[in-house]
């Protein structure tokens, strides 16, 4: 996790909001009292992406001491996201949070007309000296999440729901598939692509084609309980993202991959109350050890040991000491990505368009 700047956060922390001094050349300072507001993409209790950020920012109004306002079922256009975040500004608030990829150039855009104000956006693109675009390498917990399902499956015929063929969609089937075979070789990921990140009817639907090819363990990377839903429906086991699914499917679910916003947002925004914020240069690309994600393990159908294995390699993500793109890694083709000795870029896991072995897709 990002340091906390000591000292004078804490004294922010334990004293309210009070007005900053001027900056250091080249950082960004509010020139008031901080006042954040949030803009969700869609409704707050939506079971996924959005109710993860609003749990955080629940988390944060305590860590932070104060309320933060927020605006539900903001799409991602500019027609509808500049109006909303103008009115925010004229409220008073000067620190803004996005939810939305589609936010990234209107994001761009407003914090370009207005510099006195500090922008981030989960999920975003676009950054400037005060707008910080912010993600989680998912790879990590979903990495957790297939060790947990190849130790839960009998038959090591793994299905996994996925929205989008995109790097960071690919990345966490990868990484799914990498995990189960740590726990059983010869497992497979089969991977149906439901070209939404919100469609139910679209989610069932695969779900229940993966389990009627023989996957008697369901993953996912879309937005609803869905997939969880149905696999506890067949009997089969599951594993969820973006929060704890076995709210919706106690029986089926043996783990999830959940987003814990607070750890990475709690210093971030201490920082720009602090003064002199220097965004990242490309970005925040979060491992679990700066707060981008984490897993809740393990539900039924995983002992012990198993649960142990899973939890130790936890830890070691948690340390920084586990890279999962290390090599040598090879595509299903055999080509090689990463020699012994190397890791991905950053720049290689955004583009990732290719499969380990083990994995099948609909291309």
């Amino acid at each position: 996790m990002k340091k906390l700047i000591a000292g004078a956060v804490c004294a922010l922390a334990a004293c309210g909001l009070p007005t900053l001094a001027a900056a250091e050349e080249g950082g960004f300072t509010l020139t008031g009292p901080a006042k954040i507001a949030m803009l969700y993409i869609s409704p707050r209790n939506d079971g996924g992406w959005t109710q993860a950020f609003d749990e955080a920012r629940q988390r944060l109004e305590g860590e932070i001491g104060q309320k933060i306002q927020y605006v539900e079922s903001v799409p991602e256009t500019a027609s509808a996201i500049k109006p909303t975040v103008e009115r925010l500004i004229q409220r008073g608030a000067n620190i803004i949070i996005g939810t939305a990829f589609g936010y990234s150039d209107t994001f761009k855009e407003l914090a370009d007309k207005y510099p006195e104000v500090a922008f981030l956006n989960g999920s975003g693109t676009t950054n400037s000296h005060n707008l910080e675009s912010f993600y989680g390498r998912t790879y990590e917990s979903q990495y957790l999440c297939g060790m947990a399902a190849g130790a839960a499956s009998e038959t090591g015929k793994l299905g996994f729901v996925a929205a989008n063929p995109f790097g960071q969609v690919n990345w966490t089937v990868n990484a799914f598939a990498m995990g189960a075979q740590q726990m059983n070789p010869d497992a497979t990921v089969t991977v149906i692509y439901t070209g939404a990140w919100n469609d139910p009817v679209k989610e069932r639907a695969a779900a229940t084609a993966l389990i009627d090819q023989g996957a008697d363990v369901i993953g996912q990377h879309v937005d609803s309980p869905t997939p969880q839903i149905v696999a506890q429906e067949r009997g089969v086991y599951g594993t969820g993202h973006h929060r704890d699914m076995s709210e919706f499917a106690p029986e089926a679910t043996v783990c999830s991959s959940v987003w814990v916003w607070d750890r990475f947002l709690a210093p971030e925004l201490k920082k720009i109350m602090a003064g002199n914020w220097v965004p990242a240069e490309h970005g925040a690309l979060l491992s679990m050890e700066q707060g981008g994600t984490d897993v809740s393990c393990c539900g039924k159908g995983i002992d012990e040991e198993e649960k142990a294995k899973i939890m130790a390699a936890r830890e070691e993500l948690l340390n920084g000491e586990k890279l999962i793109y290390a090599g040598p890694i090879s595509d299903r083709d055999g080509n090689v990505k990463a020699a012994e000795g190397e890791a991905l870029s950053d720049g290689e896991l955004w583009s990732m368009d290719w499969f380990v072995k083990g994995v099948i897709t609909q291309q």
